[in-house]
């Protein structure tokens, strides 16, 4: 993989563009006016257009090992996040958030994701930095990952029905709910609201897949900007994605198996990278492929 010193003014270009788009998202949608699926594709289209434009600048001043680097993560980003789509509507429906309040929780959920991620981005590259062999461990978890993935498909929607029931017993929650609010005071105690259950209900399951996603961008690059990066980048966009996807997700029946064949995928790179290296490019177009060829087989067997 290619080594590069990323200067100060990249980092801070960074957070210009992370802060003017999330300020641009927050002005957009504005109110409770629930986005038509038209609409929201416009809007994943622009973030996708906003990711690409910073793999230009990626590649223009890193160079071209560094810009198929960068577009090799945020695409195994980008198809990751799709599984977190699941989780959502597993949530929202069981605590039976309405749309116009769910786009609320979903733009705290991703600025929450935001520092979570960096954190385990920046603690993993300098693990990696001292004990290389942990390349291994993280390929070791994509692989099991990728397997429990195809042999437990229901295995979010246990887990996340388990989760919800923990937190409805150990917090102060409401059963019903208050508006905008995340927290209200009833009898002189603070009670949490169903908003409030699913914004740490996605927060918490988030985690747990930055355990997957994660590991599977330092298969493509060890550069923590360009995992960082593509990280952010595709987190900009899952709000817009769920609208796009969520009268459609639960037809994508082949898309575990993409997704599983993803992470193995990047899990088995990890493992033979001293030996064989992939290039990114590569990386790219097997990722691609993956993808689409799962949701293109949902589709087709969807229709007959």
């Amino acid at each position: 993989m290619s080594s590069f010193v990323v200067p100060t003014w990249a980092w801070a270009l960074l957070a210009v563009i992370v802060g003017v788009a999330i300020v641009i998202d927050l002005v957009a949608h504005r109110g409770d006016r629930v986005d038509s699926r038209r609409r929201a594709l416009i809007w994943s289209l622009f973030w996708i257009g906003v990711a690409l434009g910073f793999n230009i600048f990626v590649w223009a001043h890193f160079g071209a090992e560094a810009g198929e680097q960068f577009l090799a993560a945020y695409l195994l980003e980008k198809s990751l996040s799709v599984d977190n789509l699941f989780v959502f509507l597993l949530v929202f429906g069981a605590l039976g958030i309405p749309p116009s309040e769910q786009r609320r929780v979903l733009t705290w959920g991703i600025l929450g994701a935001i520092a979570t991620r960096g954190a385990l981005i920046f603690a993993g590259a300098a693990a990696v930095h001292h004990w290389h062999g942990l390349l291994y461990i993280f390929g070791g978890i994509l692989i099991v990952a990728a397997i429990k993935l195809i042999a437990t498909p229901e295995h979010a929607k246990e887990g996340d029905s388990k989760l919800l029931t923990w937190l409805g017993r150990h917090l102060p929650a409401t059963k019903t709910l208050h508006g905008h609010r995340f927290l209200v005071r009833i009898g002189g105690r603070l009670r949490a609201t169903p908003l409030l259950l699913a914004l740490i209900a996605i927060e918490l399951t988030d985690i747990v897949f930055a355990v997957d996603s994660v590991p599977a961008a330092f298969a493509v690059t060890d550069q923590p900007f360009l995992i960082y990066s593509s990280n952010l980048l595709a987190l900009l966009g899952l709000r817009a994605l769920y609208v796009v996807l969520a009268g459609a997700i639960a037809k994508l029946r082949y898309l575990r198996f993409g997704l599983a064949a993803v992470l193995a995928f990047a899990g088995t790179k990890l493992v033979i990278a001293k030996w064989i290296a992939i290039p990114p490019l590569i990386s790219v177009g097997v990722i691609a492929v993956l993808i689409a060829g799962s949701a293109a087989a949902s589709y087709f067997v969807t229709r007959k």
